[in-house]
């Protein structure tokens, strides 16, 4: 008997179809949650505007618009990280989305 030390042809197939059937349940749950994911990034990017709108208040004593705040270098963009979002300032100085976000489970 010769010693061959390797994988037999049934041996690879059931490898391939365990590691097939957890990608097969892992990449939906990843997509999935890629949606949650860029609302965090665009909620903590309001919420960090909001927090600049109240430093341009303290400072000027106005509450500004988006392009004052982009003026006065408070900030950069105007779009949420994902870039489908523009961030818009009311006149009582509070931050929303245009589209509004939608809400997560």
């Amino acid at each position: 008997m010769k010693n061959e030390n390797g994988f037999t042809l049934i041996e690879m197939m059931i490898v391939m179809l365990i590691i097939s059937v957890l990608l097969i349940i892992t990449i939906p749950n990843v997509t999935k949650h890629s949606a949650n994911i860029n609302n965090k990034g665009c909620q903590a990017f309001v919420d960090m505007v909001q927090a600049q709108v109240q430093s341009y208040q303290i400072e000027n004593n106005k509450f500004p618009t988006v392009s004052d705040l982009k003026e006065a270098k408070y900030i950069n963009n105007d779009k949420c990280p994902d870039g489908t979002k523009v961030v818009t300032i009311d006149s009582n100085g509070i931050v929303s989305t245009d589209p509004p976000m939608q809400s997560t489970p």
